[in-house]
């Protein structure tokens, strides 16, 4: 870095003024779809205001070139859901109540029978007739399942809507925490939340009679098929390549942290740089994307709408032209005694390489320091934007206790406002962004990404295909050595003039090798989490194995408890057929469109509900007769065998065409 370019980081340190980017992080929380609770939701009129405001706001502090995508999506309007009842003394409650993205308008008070029929499994139902009920549920979305199953559950069974209390997990920091998550069912299926507060009264009167009376005042409206905008405008820079940065605006309850202050702390960066009269060679994109939190219907992919949209229907033409995507959430918190910044695999060594030299001290904030973390999670816009072809990254934020705690909740709010973690990330985000300008080629190195594959591979059976595992190994390793090698060239030209049109081409084939990097590695297990394409039948053949061992010593539990780790089987324990194949049959047989960044992530599934639920019958009676279910776990075995050695030898294809891509940028 020359001095002219330190002199521009100090101008930018300076300018840096958090009291601007906390004043419209609150402002954005005036404009609001529920009177009592916020929600500023997707397709909702308060989620076009306050793109509106936002719009204004990029005019005002000087930014060029403001545009709004418009994005076709499904919409939710939550005006008010509103419980009331008295009790065996008279005593009138009146509880407010959160919602989830369905159907239900009651037009005004209505009664309704109230039943409480405990965590809601198929097994809770046993002997009851809830049909036209609100039906009262617990439910821990973060060690046991998500909301759409018990919901799914009690729509089979006839009940007029759920009401769902945190029993942990999230909301966990008071007692009248509500909590809102996104749906991922359908909107005829109806949900709202309560506290675990009032939840207590309802339970303390039903502890006297199996119903109780109560009146509910709900509007809760789905507009499927409307409209939302993303909303961006630049810093013009004086070549084509672009650098964006993003926060979602729409949000639960007042969403301070998640995410006003990232959109604000997104537009405070740009005023800073601004200020200063920073004249970036790339374009500086700044996007304020709707619809993250929730924006279609009945897809277990239901959030990041915008973002997806962003990158793969509105303006395809970004990928290949942005070298990064820098994204923020709940940025105005310190999660932990580190923070870190979660990236995808091939910028790990470009950052730290920037950490280790960065200008300002991160132990004010964080003792513990600065970290970069890899890869990136399907929690925020960043994975919509890494698949899409665009290297992104975000700050740490879903490692901690604030997502337990205040995460989609009205204890989001900015009494739990962190000003010197908030200035930090200013400082740190505003820097990585003018270092990223100045590169000459995008800092791709797929080495990185190449050695966690060869460390993830792991085989558990002994039976695997020996040869194939072997080419995988080799291959790796030349793949390894041939992308430090481009590396090393990309650092040489960071660090130098560079030659313009050489270095074009280069960064124009690592841009492309990452997408097919994305396109060939990146998957996702039942959970959500990123993974490698055989790490799913891996850790199946693990399981099965396990499972299959346990019954041949005739220890039915042990089994039971083997198969529950087995893809998304764990909801064949508590839900009835009908439930898990819903859910599984809408990730496996649903076009691509309703599937999002999702399609296709999921590749195998084995359908152990057959298998399960006899077990668990004769586990009940005590009856050790296991043959039939033995011999259908080693087929299934057998089967995950096969799906593995399949990804292994798909992963040698890939691998050859990235290590031929690389040959391709070490000529250039």
């Amino acid at each position: 870095m020359n001095e002219k370019e330190k002199e521009q980081e100090q101008k930018y340190l300076e300018a840096v003024d958090v009291s601007y980017s906390y004043g419209l992080a609150k402002s954005m929380e005036r404009i609001k779809s529920n009177p009592a609770l916020g929600f500023r939701t997707a397709g909702s009129r308060a989620e076009f205001e306050t793109g509106e405001m936002l719009r204004q706001e990029m005019e005002r502090i000087g930014l060029k070139d403001i545009h709004k995508d418009r994005l076709c999506l499904d919409g939710w309007e939550f005006e008010k859901a509103v419980l009331r009842f008295r009790d065996a003394e008279g005593a009138e409650h009146v509880f407010q109540l959160g919602a989830y993205q369905t159907q239900f308008l009651t037009g005004g008070f209505q009664k309704f029978p109230l039943v409480y029929v405990g965590r809601g499994g198929a097994q809770d139902y046993a002997g009851r007739d809830v049909r036209g009920c609100l039906v009262l549920v617990d439910i821990n979305q973060r060690d046991e399942w998500w909301i759409n199953f018990p919901v799914y559950q009690a729509h089979l069974k006839g009940a007029a809507a759920v009401i769902a209390v945190q029993d942990n997990g999230y909301g966990e920091i008071d007692g009248e925490a509500l909590n809102a998550q996104d749906i991922a069912g359908p909107k005829d299926a109806p949900a709202f939340s309560i506290s675990q507060k009032d939840a207590a009264v309802l339970k303390e009167a039903l502890q006297k009679e199996e119903r109780l009376t109560v009146e509910f005042d709900a509007s809760s409206r789905i507009l499927e098929q409307t409209e939302s905008y993303n909303i961006w405008g630049t810093i013009p820079g004086r070549e084509e390549d672009m650098i964006l940065l993003s926060a979602h605006y729409d949000s639960y309850y007042d969403g301070f942290q998640d995410d006003n202050c990232a959109v604000a702390m997104m537009l405070g960066i740009a005023r800073a740089l601004l200020e200063t009269g920073y004249r970036p060679r790339k374009t500086l994109v700044f996007c304020a994307m709707a619809a993250e939190e929730w924006g279609i219907v009945n897809s277990k992919y239901d959030w990041s709408t915008g973002a997806w949209q962003q990158v793969f229907k509105l303006r395809p033409d970004w990928p290949g032209k942005v070298i990064a995507d820098l994204n923020f959430e709940l940025p105005a918190y310190a999660h932990n005694a580190w923070d870190a910044i979660r990236s995808t695999y091939e910028y790990e060594d470009f950052l730290k390489e920037f950490v280790e030299k960065l200008p300002v001290d991160p132990t004010n904030v964080y003792p513990q320091g600065l970290r970069v973390h890899c890869p990136i999670e399907t929690w925020s816009d960043d994975f919509s934007m890494a698949i899409s072809g665009i290297p992104s990254m975000v700050n740490e934020f879903s490692s901690a206790g604030f997502m337990e705690t205040h995460y989609h909740s009205q204890f989001d709010r900015d009494e739990f406002y962190d000003e010197a973690a908030y200035r930090f990330h200013h400082e740190l985000y505003g820097l990585l962004l003018m270092a990223l300008d100045r590169v000459n080629v995008a800092p791709v190195n797929l080495e990185r990404t190449f050695r966690a594959l060869r460390e993830s591979v792991r085989p558990v059976t002994g039976r695997e295909d020996e040869n194939a595992l072997k080419t995988l190994m080799e291959k790796l390793e030349e793949g390894e050595r041939l992308a430090r090698e481009v590396y090393e060239a990309v650092r040489t030209a960071n660090t130098g003039n560079g030659e313009p049109e050489r270095d074009r081409r280069l960064q124009s084939q690592l841009l492309y090798l990452f997408k097919k990097a994305q396109g060939y590695f990146v998957r996702l297990n039942w959970h959500d989490e990123v993974l490698f394409p055989h790490e799913a039948s891996q850790t199946n053949l693990r399981y099965l194995g396990e499972a299959v061992r346990q019954l041949e010593d005739k220890n039915v539990r042990g089994a039971l408890e083997a198969l529950y780790q087995v893809d998304n089987n764990k909801y064949a324990f508590q839900f009835d057929d009908q439930v898990y194949r819903y859910f599984t049959e809408y990730v496996m047989n649903q076009e691509k469109e309703r599937l999002q960044w999702g399609a296709g992530r999921i590749v195998h599934h084995l359908d152990l509900s057959k298998q399960i639920r006899s077990l668990m019958e004769k586990e009940r009676t005590r009856n050790t007769g296991v043959e039939p279910e033995l011999e259908a776990l080693k087929a299934m075995e057998r089967q995950a065998l096969g799906c593995f050695d399949d990804d292994i030898r798909y992963m040698i294809q890939a691998v050859d065409t990235l290590t031929e891509g690389l040959r391709k940028a070490k000529e250039e």
